[in-house]
């Protein structure tokens, strides 16, 4: 296993990593902070938004992007702001849309209202002839 890290994402407020590459790159829960404040962004389209684009910061220090990302998880406070979150995620992702699960949560870090993590796959290089 290889711990990824990015200058892009918040580092992490806890034992744990980024991100680690292990075949996949499995991309821990990403709030909505600001890297470069540290200090969480103001609600839940700003927090989505946030927490996708450092994502995509720990992702590109693998050399990857969003379109490699297969599976994620939604971690919300309150699903009845599932529509503003759902159509702000649609922003950072195309055909085909990874699969995903979302779910309410009585709490997250920093008071934060949505967590998402990641698992993206490299896409494979065409065959040379």
């Amino acid at each position: 296993m290889k711990e990824v890290r990015s200058k892009g994402a918040p580092s992490p407020i806890g034992p744990y990593s980024q991100g680690v590459e292990a075949g996949a790159v499995y991309c821990s829960g990403q709030v909505g902070l600001d890297p470069a404040t540290g200090q969480l962004v103001e609600g839940i389209v700003a927090q989505t938004g946030r927490a996708l684009r450092n994502i995509a910061a720990v992702l590109e220090a693998c050399g990857l992007t969003m379109q490699e990302v297969a599976r994620t998880t939604v971690y919300m406070t309150d699903l009845a702001e599932f529509p503003q979150m759902n159509e702000e995620y649609a922003k950072h992702f195309s055909t085909p849309y990874p699969a995903r699960s979302t779910v309410q949560v009585s709490g997250l870090p920093k008071g934060a209202r949505v967590e998402i993590d990641a698992v993206a796959f490299p896409r494979r290089k065409a065959a040379s002839a």
